[in-house]
Order: C-alpha cells, then sequence, then structure tokens
C-alpha cells in the first residue's frame, strides 16, 4: 500500500511535469518574410541597420528570428508571386519596401502583420497616417515639399537649369501621385519640367536620348524599384551626357552622381525593427500610426562636380551632411 507521504511527493512530482516541460521547449523563431525591390547586397546599408536595431531588442538571426529575404530585382510586377510564396513558407509578419510591395501584400493577405519600411504614397494601402486599420503600419518615405527642395538645391548648384528631365516610373501609382510635386514646384522656381516614364530596364537609355534631343539640361531622378536596381547605369549615363542631376539617395551619389537630397533610410529602417518588437509583443499594426521620416541628408560628390566644371557654393558644402571628394 502506498503511504500517504510518498502519493503526495508523487502527486506534487506530476504537477510539476507540464512546467518542466514547457521550460524545456524551444523558444518560438519569429519568421520574417522581407520584400525588398534590390538585393541584399545593393540594400546593405538598410539591411544592416535593420538588423542591428532587431539584435539590441534582442532578436538573434537562427536563434529567435529568421529574416526570408525576397528581391523583386527591380521589377514591381514580381511582387504578388514573392508574396505568394513567403505566404507558403508560413512567415509570422511581412517587412517590405515601397508602394507596387504594399499592394501585392494587401491584396494577399488581411491577417498577416505588416511593416512597411519606406513607402511613397501610403494612402493607398491605409485608411488614415493617425489610425491604419487592417494590417498594414510602417513609415512614409514622402513628405510634402521633398521634390521641391531637391528642384531648389538643383537650381542652386546649377544656376542655369532651365529644362529639367525627370526619370519616372509611372507604372508605379506612387510615383503618379508625385509627380504633381515635381509640376508645381517646377513653375515656381521658373523651371521646366518633362517626365520620362521607365518601366523597365531597357527604357532608361532611351530616356536619356529623348531627354537630350529635348534639349533637357539637368535631370532629377526618382526613388523607385527599376531606378534602386539601376542606378549604377543612371549615374553613368547622367556622367556621359553632362547633366547635372540630384537623386532622392546618397548610395547615387557614392556610385558618382552628383548630389543627393532625400531621407535617412537606414533610420526608416531601424524604426521598423522597433514596430516588428511592438507587433512580436502583441501590438496590433491597425494601432500603430504611419510615421514620416525625421531625418533627411544632403550628400555632394566633390569630385563629380569638377569633372561636369560645377562650382559647388560654400554655403551648399557648408549645409551638406556629407561631401566626397
Amino acid at each position: 500500500m502506498m503511504r500517504r507521504r510518498e502519493f503526495i511527493t508523487l502527486l506534487g512530482g506530476a504537477a510539476a511535469w507540464p512546467l518542466t516541460a514547457r521550460a524545456q521547449q524551444p523558444a518560438k523563431v519569429w519568421r520574417i518574410g522581407m520584400l525588398e525591390t534590390i538585393s541584399s547586397a545593393q540594400n546593405a546599408p538598410q539591411l544592416d541597420a535593420f538588423r542591428q536595431r532587431l539584435q539590441q531588442l534582442g532578436y538573434v538571426e537562427g536563434i529567435n528570428v529568421v529574416i526570408e529575404y525576397r528581391s523583386a530585382e527591380g521589377r514591381g510586377d514580381r511582387f504578388p508571386r514573392l508574396v505568394a510564396e513567403l505566404i507558403q513558407r508560413n512567415v509570422d509578419l511581412f517587412v517590405l519596401r515601397g508602394t507596387p510591395a504594399a499592394l501585392a501584400v494587401k491584396n494577399a493577405t488581411s491577417t498577416i502583420p505588416v511593416v512597411m519600411t519606406a513607402v511613397g504614397d501610403p494612402l493607398l494601402v491605409v485608411a488614415s497616417l493617425s489610425r491604419p486599420g487592417g494590417n498594414l503600419t510602417g513609415f512614409s518615405s514622402f513628405v510634402v515639399d521633398l521634390e521641391a527642395k531637391r528642384l531648389e538645391l538643383l537650381k542652386e548648384i546649377y544656376p542655369q537649369a532651365a529644362r529639367v528631365a525627370a526619370l519616372r516610373n509611372m507604372g508605379n501609382p506612387a510615383v503618379q501621385n508625385n509627380w504633381k510635386e515635381v509640376e508645381i514646384a517646377a513653375q515656381l522656381l521658373g523651371i521646366r519640367a518633362q517626365f520620362f516614364d521607365v518601366r523597365k530596364s531597357e527604357d532608361i537609355s532611351l530616356a536619356f536620348e529623348n531627354a537630350i534631343k529635348n534639349q533637357c539640361n539637368a535631370l532629377l531622378a526618382d526613388q523607385d524599384a527599376l531606378t534602386q536596381a539601376n542606378k549604377e547605369l543612371i549615374v553613368s549615363l547622367a556622367t556621359k551626357h553632362r547633366l547635372p542631376t540630384i537623386y532622392p539617395a546618397r548610395d547615387y551619389v557614392e556610385a558618382g552622381g552628383l548630389m543627393s537630397f532625400g531621407v535617412d533610410y537606414p533610420d526608416l529602417y531601424r524604426r521598423a525593427a522597433i514596430y516588428v518588437d511592438k507587433i512580436i509583443k502583441g501590438a496590433k499594426p491597425a494601432d500603430l500610426p504611419v510615421e514620416q521620416p525625421t531625418k533627411f541628408e544632403l550628400v555632394i560628390n566633390q569630385k563629380t562636380a569638377k569633372a561636369l566644371g560645377i562650382p559647388v557654393p560654400a554655403i551648399m558644402l557648408v549645409r551638406a551632411d556629407e561631401v566626397i571628394e
């Protein structure tokens, strides 16, 4: 016959079994589906910023988080297929860049949380910035007057700019909306802006040829999946045709472009990692406001300016966040 003390001891041990088993179970590994416009190598500064912030928040790749990186390689029409592939991989949430990617996810799922790192027109995918609703939230890469500021800087560094060519992928809904900002800003500055529609890599060289035929003497480049993936080609053609150009991000200037003014993209990716952490801890995307960029940077390539015979005003060199000699 089992003694009472033995029975109580056995019962206590049995009650502890589920706790012990639960303690031995591995922690959940969160699977992030990352939809990007360019390869991870090209996207290194942003991807590094995202990973570093995640690590600071306690997430270690291969231990409690896995990043499934997919690139559209400059082709926005590839996003629906990539989204379907990641859904099949059972991702816990999406992190993405660009309006086409956001639209592709919105059309595919209303349940998987989404954090947008940089979207040109978030109002195409959320109900409002303060209360997004649905399963998408994140960060906008567009602010009012950004295009106007770029044109002002272009005119400041190259006062002769009279007819400015603008490379634009009009297949991107966000680009269509932002073009109005360019037209208004150009009129105020006494500049004639003419857009050249580029929807695939093959369109870029032809766009430059047509810009020269139309007597354009400066260029305004845009930030889109296509232009990101072809930044070296765009910089090369701008140099070949001696077109003073202002770009939307510093990586173009690092590739030899004249100057850039735009959002600090690594900062947006760091902030996106914070949103990922909040959602993992239980926050709903519908309740997290879509935030706008707060950090901007002006970068000038002095070497390129000298090659183009453009004297950069001293005041611009002082204002620049970085000058590449």
